[in-house]
C-alpha cells in the first residue's frame, strides 16, 4: 500500500508538472511571437524615420532651407515616397536632426504602444517590464516606456531592481542586427509568470491534493485500526492466558481431591472425606466467582444490568470495604488510612456496585505495590458534589499507560514482574459503574511514586432517580 501510494503521488506530480511545462512552452511561444512582431514594427518605423531624416538633409539644401517647419512640411508633402506618413510620425521624426545610430530612431512612446498591443493580441494579461539594451553603452536606455540616463560604469542605473530582473530574463530579441554588428536587444520580464502558470493548473492541483489527502487519511486510519486491533488481540490473548491460569489451579485441586476421595485408604474415613469435599466446594466457588466476573463485564458492555438506586452514606460503604480489605493489607505489613472529611457523604447509588468499585481500587493498590502498601481513602465536599480519593504508594503508572488503564483487558506492564494476577477487567468495571452513576473518575500518577484515583459524584442526582427500575 505504501509503494502504491508513493507511486500514485509521483504520477500525479509528474502529470501536473508536465501540464505546467506545456503551459510554459505555450507561453514562451506567445512571448517570442510578441517580441518578433514588436521588432518588425520597430525596425520598420526606424527605417522610415531614417529615410525621412535623409530627406530632411535635402531640405536643408533646398530653396526652402530650414527656416520654417512649414517649408519642410510642404517639401515632404510633395514627395511621393513619403506622402503616406501621418502628422505624428513627422513630428516625432523632426526631433532627430543629428542621428548617431539606429537606436536614435526608436521612440519610447512607439515601443510602449507596440508592446502593449502585441501582448493583448496574444491574450497575455500579466504585469511586465521591458527594456531596450545598448551593447555600445552597456546599459538599458529605455525601460517601461521611459528613457533611462546612462551613468558611469560604477553607478550604472541598470543595477536597479527592475533592470536586474530584465538582465536575468530569458526573453530577448536582437534589434538591428547585421552580419557585422549587433547594436543591442529588446528584453521583457514577467514578475508573476510562475504564479500565472500554476494558476492555470490550480483546479487539477487542488483536486489531486484533495484526493491524495483522502487516500493518505484512509491509509493512516487503516494502519491505526490494524495496530489497535493488534493491541486488542494481544490483550485478549493475555486475558485468555490469565483466565486459563486462574482456572487451572482450582481444576487441578478439584481433580486431586476427587482422586483422593476414591482412594481405598480415605473412602472409609469420614473426616478426610469432609475435608476434601470442603476443598472441592471452595475451589468450585473460586471458579464461579471468576466466571461471574467475566459474565458481569459482558452484561456491562451490553448495558444490560440494573442499578438498585437508594440513598447511600458513602462513608459507611468505604468503611465496610476497607474492613474487608484490611486483612490482606495487614498480611503484607501495610495499612489503610481513612480521612473522611465530607460533611455531606450521602449520594444516590447502587450499594453493591459502589462497594465493588472501592474494593477494586483497594485490590489494585495492594497488587501493584512492591513495598508494604499504605493506602489512604479520603473524602471531601465541593460545590459540585462529593469527591472520593484512593491514594497508594505503589509502583505508579506511566503517562502512556494512564490513557488505557480503563480499557477492557488492559493491564499495566510490570516489566519482569509476573506475580500480579488478574484479567484486566477491574478498572474497566470501575469506569463503567462510575459512568452509570453520572460520575467521573480521573487518575494522578507518577512512576515509582504511587497513584491517586479520584471519583467525583455530582450534587444533582435527579437524573438517576427515574432509572431505579430501568435498565442502563
Amino acid at each position: 500500500m505504501t509503494g502504491a501510494l508513493v507511486g500514485i503521488t509521483l504520477i500525479q506530480y509528474y502529470w501536473i508538472k508536465w501540464q505546467v511545462d506545456l503551459n510554459e512552452e505555450n507561453f514562451d511561444s506567445k512571448v517570442t511571437m510578441t517580441l518578433n512582431r514588436v521588432k518588425e514594427q520597430i525596425e520598420k518605423e526606424a527605417s522610415l524615420k531614417k529615410d525621412v531624416k535623409s530627406d530632411l538633409d535635402k531640405i536643408a539644401k533646398s530653396p526652402f532651407g530650414t527656416k520654417s517647419k512649414l517649408g519642410a512640411k510642404q517639401y515632404l508633402g510633395n514627395m511621393g515616397s513619403i506622402s503616406s506618413l501621418d502628422r505624428s510620425l513627422f513630428n516625432d521624426t523632426y526631433a532627430y536632426l543629428n542621428p548617431e545610430d539606429d537606436f536614435d530612431n526608436i521612440s519610447n512612446r512607439t515601443i510602449d504602444r507596440l508592446m502593449l498591443r502585441e501582448l493583448q493580441d496574444q491574450s497575455i494579461d500579466l504585469d511586465y517590464n521591458y527594456g531596450v539594451y545598448s551593447n555600445g553603452d552597456k546599459g538599458f536606455f529605455i525601460v517601461d516606456g521611459e528613457y533611462v540616463p546612462l551613468v558611469n560604469e560604477d553607478e550604472k542605473s541598470s543595477e536597479s531592481g527592475i533592470n536586474n530582473s530584465l538582465t536575468r530574463s530569458e526573453y530577448q530579441i536582437d534589434l538591428f542586427r547585421t552580419e557585422i554588428a549587433n547594436p543591442g536587444f529588446l528584453k521583457i520580464f514577467f514578475p508573476k509568470k510562475n504564479s500565472f502558470l500554476w494558476s492555470q493548473v490550480s483546479t487539477s492541483l487542488i483536486t489531486s491534493l484533495i484526493f491524495t489527502g483522502l487516500i493518505l487519511f484512509c491509509f493512516s486510519y487503516t494502519i491505526m485500526v490494524i495496530l489497535r486491533q493488534k493491541k486488542v488481540s494481544e490483550m485478549k490473548t493475555d486475558f485468555i492466558n490469565n483466565m486459563t491460569h486462574e482456572f487451572k489451579t482450582p481444576i487441578a485441586t478439584i481433580s486431586l481431591a476427587s482422586d483422593s476421595i476414591t482412594s481405598p485408604m480415605i473412602i472409609n474415613d469420614e473426616s478426610k472425606i469432609r475435608r476434601f469435599t470442603g476443598i472441592i466446594k471452595q475451589e468450585n466457588q473460586r471458579m464461579l466467582k471468576q466466571v461471574e466476573k467475566v459474565l458481569q463485564m459482558a452484561r456491562i458492555d451490553k448495558q444490560d444490568f440494573d442499578l438498585n438506586l437508594v440513598t447511600l452514606d458513602m462513608h459507611e460503604v468505604i468503611k465496610k470495604a476497607s474492613r474487608n480489605a484490611n486483612l490482606k493489607v495487614e498480611q503484607k505489613e501495610g495499612s489503610i488510612s481513612l480521612d473522611l472529611k465530607a460533611k455531606s457523604p450521602d449520594i444516590i447509588g447502587d450499594e453493591t456496585h459502589l462497594s465493588s468499585i472501592i474494593h477494586n481500587l483497594l485490590d489494585n493498590a495492594m497488587k501493584y505495590s512492591k513495598n508494604p502498601p499504605h493506602i489512604t481513602i479520603s473524602t471531601r465536599n465541593d460545590r459540585k458534589g462529593l469527591e472520593i480519593s484512593v491514594k497508594d504508594n505503589g509502583i505508579g503508572i506511566s503517562n502512556d499507560s494512564i490513557k488505557h488503564i480503563f480499557d477492557k483487558f488492559y493491564r499495566v506492564h510490570t516489566g519482569n514482574l509476573h506475580d500480579v494476577k488478574g484479567f484486566g477487567l477491574g478498572l474497566s468495571y470501575v469506569k463503567a459503574i462510575v459512568d452509570a452513576h453520572k460520575a467521573t473518575i480521573k487518575v494522578q500518577s507518577e512512576l515509582g511514586k504511587g497513584s491517586n484515583f479520584i471519583i467525583h459524584f455530582p450534587v444533582n442526582k435527579s437524573d438517576l432517580i427515574p432509572k431505579v427500575t430501568s435498565q442502563l
